[in-house]
């Protein structure tokens, strides 16, 4: 039933973008999310779901969609400037054949996000993006969350509707997303359009918000607590009432420590005493090595480059038992470990170019969505109060992305790449609205005493 189910949503997808073409770029959203071929295990697993979702969001918007206010912004010009640059690296990779792999979902990743803002025209195109991105998503999260309660969570055992350990079924990586789109999730609660707020809206969007909030803990993800930290901080900065949400915060941390597997909180103690567990050692032996090939290597060794890596680093676990402490040093050594960072997973693979240019679309996307908070901040009208919120929205889920990207290899991943073409496309948008208004705090010039006035 559920393969059934599957096929006969995407199909209904499909049929319906005959009548509207933005649908079908809501398809291939939800197809890159979801992976509908990967759950099912007939129908859609034989077919190449993901390349007709591709072509029908490319050929309805060539075909059939109107392009008279589509612009082409910095940031798409980046995008494309890396999609170059990823290019040729792949050409001369060290491993040809494992960079092709990489390869052929990341052009995808890159060309979508260049040309998702030439689609996003109006607020309700935007919010619609942003609603099916949330809700693909949350397919994955709720199944996580419902699991973490019945009990089925733990580190690399959480099962996300099948056994896969690639894009957003992997834990790190679904935990970051997790705490990135709870932002974005209280916008849709307040200013959504398509599902108007009431208070079904305002109970689904504070259950999916603790189902994003279960991840790290079923997950036993140690990213998704930091990026869950880094969240509170960021919702405090544009807060009223910093002190007593700063309060509710504590107090419903310390209500839930009885609450979290003690397997979680051994994990989560590693965060502190890094050095007697292998997995950090591991990230801080091959970030090393990255920074040392890259000085040999400038513009960089390909896609799945740390496939050459050698670390060796020593663990170091102190016991205390009364008064005496006792040290133990065990010496790891390891090849072809995961860079475990975008930040090098860039640098090693892309060198010092591919690094700057990929720092530069995430650095400038923060600015703008800054840019556009201070502008609009104080617009109060029905058509405008919207925009401020939204900018915040995703400069909060693309800060808790950076943070969440400093231990974890997700530099492409596609979810990010949507996240970023929204964000140029809401930029593009807000430019063009403004520049045909009047300008704002200007009035009509009256005519002096001497001016003579047409009859």
């Amino acid at each position: 039933m559920l393969d059934l189910g599957l096929a006969a949503f995407l199909g209904c997808f499909l049929v319906l973008g005959f009548k509207r073409p933005f649908l079908w770029v809501l398809c291939y959203l939800y197809v890159d999310i979801v992976a509908p071929q990967l759950i099912s295990w007939g129908i859609l697993a034989s077919v190449p779901v993901s390349l007709m979702a591709f072509a029908a969001a490319f050929g309805g918007w060539l075909l059939f969609d109107d392009k008279r206010d589509s612009r082409f912004t910095f940031r798409q010009a980046l995008l494309l400037l890396l999609l170059a640059y990823c290019a040729v690296t792949t050409f001369t990779a060290v491993y040809p054949e494992e960079a092709a792999h990489k390869w052929s979902w990341v052009w995808k990743a890159l060309v979508f996000a260049i040309f998702l803002p030439l689609t996003v025209r109006t607020r309700l195109r935007f919010e619609a993006v942003a609603l099916v991105m949330t809700l693909s998503a949350s397919a994955l999260i709720i199944d996580g969350g419902i699991k973490t309660v019945m009990g089925g969570g733990g580190y690399g055992t959480l099962r996300i509707f099948v056994e896969n350990n690639t894009g957003l079924f992997e834990g790190s990586i679904l935990s970051c997303v997790a705490i990135a789109i709870i932002p974005v999730i209280l916008w849709l609660a307040r200013y959504g359009t398509i599902f108007p707020p009431d208070w079904r809206v305002r109970v689904f969007a504070a259950g999916l918000i603790f189902a994003c909030a279960l991840i790290p803990v079923g997950t036993q993800a140690r990213t998704g607590l930091v990026c869950l930290g880094v969240l509170g901080a960021l919702y405090l900065r544009t807060a009223k009432h910093r002190v007593l949400i700063a309060g509710g915060m504590a107090l419903a941390l310390m209500m839930s420590l009885p609450f979290l597997p003690q397997s979680f909180l051994n994990r989560m103690s590693t965060i502190e005493n890094y050095q007697a567990d292998q997995s950090a050692g591991t990230r801080l032996g091959v970030w090393k090595w990255t920074w040392d090939y890259v000085k040999d290597h400038p513009l960089g060794g390909g896609f799945e480059v740390y496939l050459a890596n050698e670390v060796a680093y020593n663990t170091v676990n102190r016991e205390v038992s009364g008064a005496n402490v006792t040290i133990e040093r065990e010496k790891v050594v390891e090849k072809g470990r995961a860079f475990h960072s975008s930040y090098f997973e860039m640098l090693g693979e892309q060198g010092y170019p591919g690094f700057l240019i990929w720092l530069l679309i995430q650095v400038s996307g923060l600015w703008q969505m800054e840019l556009i908070r201070r502008r609009w901040k104080d617009r109060k009208g029905p058509d405008e109060a919207w925009a401020a919120p939204l900018a915040v929205a995703l400069q909060q889920a693309h800060v808790i992305y950076m943070v969440g990207s400093l231990f974890v290899g997700i530099a492409f991943q596609p979810f990010i790449f949507m996240l970023v073409g929204l964000q140029c496309g809401f930029w593009s948008y807000l430019k063009r609205i403004d520049a045909t208004a009047r300008p704002r705090g200007k009035t009509p010039r009256r005519a002096g005493p001497r001016e003579v006035r047409p009859a």
